[in-house]
């Protein structure tokens, strides 16, 4: 098989003959690059200052989309499904998107450095922009999990390739300042999606979550066709892992399975979850097995042998742990505890959003302006534990503003190490495999996270039964021993029937009953999650902090593609 890697220099190095202009811009960073002679060389390409910056206001979009995408059904799905008919078939909505996007991660991030990333990230905004459309037209419940599947293809390349590309036209000295908002952008996609799709579920209606993603891809696909010009990598001798992709789709389709009935749609005990469980395992083994056999892997084992990858990817799984267990849970506490509707709930999560903005913009300038890094994940870490204890603190007459303090500092540590966990990757292997390092820890960290939301899910499920069983038992036997009627326990609602607009109809004695089982559930969790960021910290502490690699040296790949 060919060196593609070499294939692909030999191919950009013809091309830029006549990319006069390129060159001429190349030459003059070359000729002013103070870079020291025994620093580490960047091999990406390079381009005008102001065409990357275009580029990265179409990746910002990309990312958007992505990001959005994942939590603007969470306050909209009750609605859409009541509409369609659909209450029986609820949970794959969200789980055809997570289970496709999962397994196109890696899948984007490998075919992305063999092929070249412009077309891919194009045909990715394309798979999503056709499945917003499906969606926006869906007339039932089949054809909207369908519209959710054919996003979650386009979607799992989204953010991976945003990155990919950054890390193609921007050193890693350098890749901090852009890094940082687009972890900013994350972060307020996670908590204005909500809000927004309580918005258009209260007003103008649910098929505008779809309806808005129309424009941003439409923008998003002329901007890149315009504006991305990196070097054609030759298909030929290509040899894709279809075997690899085969099990690794077999494999995660188990876990996410197993993740998201376990609890729920059956006990964890039951025949299904433990066939599901097996699954996971057998061909998870059969997976690693082919990628040792495979001439071109999707996952190479070699990425493991990488000690910083391997640190920074489990560190990575416990802040998504961290991040979706209380985004997936707090706008629903606020609503059943602290009465709010669906729109307050997503303002009362704001001052999340400007903690993971204000820290992943500050993170990505001081990566590119001082020489060292570490210490920033290793203080995520501790800022992280910090709001967890303040969350885990909450009592169900607790101030408002303890809560939003409490998230504000949750987002101020997951904002300031995210994005530089991910620089750290990058900045491990050379350009021709940054797409695969970046698929990959993005990859264990959406696995990380799915099954951390599950298990948090179900053990504050599993404590809201056994408290609100005991505690409405406590309140009938008091109640029968002053001689009152317990007749408004029998206006309780079922654990599976807790909603707010229910919690809020109830008598005032009931009400603040339930409101307290439901604060004692969830906020010990938290305080559970403290262990997992505890030991992602000592991992941390072990990371080897190589100088980030200096781009606009001589020799480097230069120019534009003629595609």
């Amino acid at each position: 098989m060919p060196d593609l890697t070499d294939s692909a220099r030999s191919n950009a190095t013809d091309e830029t003959a006549s990319a006069s202009s390129v060159d001429t811009a190349a030459a003059a960073a070359a000729s002013t690059d103070t870079t020291q002679p025994d620093a580490p060389v960047w091999d990406g390409v390079i381009l005008p200052k102001r065409q990357i910056n275009l580029i990265f206001v179409a990746l910002i979009i990309v990312m958007l989309l992505s990001s959005l995408d994942q939590m603007i059904f969470s306050t909209a799905l009750p609605t859409i499904v009541g509409e369609l008919d659909g209450v029986e078939h609820m949970l794959w909505v969200s789980t055809a998107y997570i289970l496709a996007a999962t397994i196109m991660m890696p899948v984007y991030g490998k075919i992305g450095d063999l092929l070249g990333r412009k077309p891919i990230i194009i045909g990715a905004v394309g798979l999503f922009l056709a499945g917003s459309v499906i969606g926006a037209l869906a007339d039932s419940m089949a054809w909207l999990i369908i519209a959710r599947g054919v996003q979650g293809l386009g979607g799992g390349g989204l953010m991976i390739l945003s990155q990919a590309v950054i890390a193609d036209v921007v050193p890693p000295k350098d890749r901090g300042r852009y890094m940082g908002p687009m972890g900013a952008v994350f972060g307020l996609a996670a908590v204005s999606g909500p809000l927004l799709g309580g918005w258009f579920t209260d007003g103008i209606g649910w098929r505008w979550a779809f309806w808005m993603n129309v424009p941003l891809a439409v923008i998003a696909i002329i901007a890149l066709m315009a504006l991305l010009h990196l070097p054609r990598h030759s298909a030929s001798g290509t040899r894709v892992d279809w075997l690899g992709t085969a099990l690794m789709a077999i494999a995660v389709t188990c876990l996410v399975l197993f993740s998201s009935w376990g609890g729920n749609t059956y006990d964890w005990d039951s025949p299904q979850i433990i066939a599901l469980i097996a699954g996971t395992v057998v061909f998870g083994a059969l997976f690693v097995w082919a990628e040792s056999q495979a001439v071109e892997p999707l996952i190479p084992l070699h990425l493991f042998r990488n000690r910083n990858f391997n640190l920074t990817t489990a560190a990575s799984l416990a802040i998504g742990i961290a991040m979706f267990g209380t985004l997936g849970y707090m706008p629903t506490y606020l609503q059943i505890v602290h009465g709010a509707n669906a729109t307050e709930s997503g303002l009362w999560m704001l001052p999340m959003v400007a903690g993971i903005m204000v820290t992943s913009i500050l993170s990505g300038w001081l990566a590119s302006a001082t020489p060292h890094y570490k210490w920033m994940p290793l203080v995520s870490m501790l800022v992280t534990i910090a709001g967890l204890v303040m969350l885990g603190g909450l009592q169900a007459d607790s101030p408002l503003w303890q809560v939003q303090a409490g998230v504000a500092v949750v987002g101020a540590g997951i904002g300031l190490g995210m994005q530089i966990l991910v620089l750290v990757v990058q900045n491990e292997f050379p350009a021709a495999e940054v797409g695969t390092a970046t698929g990959a820890n993005n990859f264990f960290r959406e696995i990380g996270a799915t099954l951390g939301s599950a298990i948090v899910g179900s053990v504050f499920t599993s404590r809201l039964t056994t408290l609100l069983t005991d505690r409405l038992a406590d309140a009938a036997q008091a109640a029968a021993a002053s001689g009152q009627a317990p007749d408004a326990l029998a206006q309780t609602p079922q654990i599976d029937s807790i909603t707010p607009g229910a919690v809020a109809q109830l008598p005032e004695a009931i009400r603040v009953l339930v409101t307290g089982a439901y604060n004692d559930a969830l906020t010990p969790v938290f305080l559970w999650l403290i262990p997992l960021l505890a030991i992602a910290f000592v991992l941390l502490a072990f990371v080897e902090e190589h100088p980030l690699k200096q781009g606009a040296m001589p020799g480097a790949r230069r120019g534009r593609s003629r595609r």
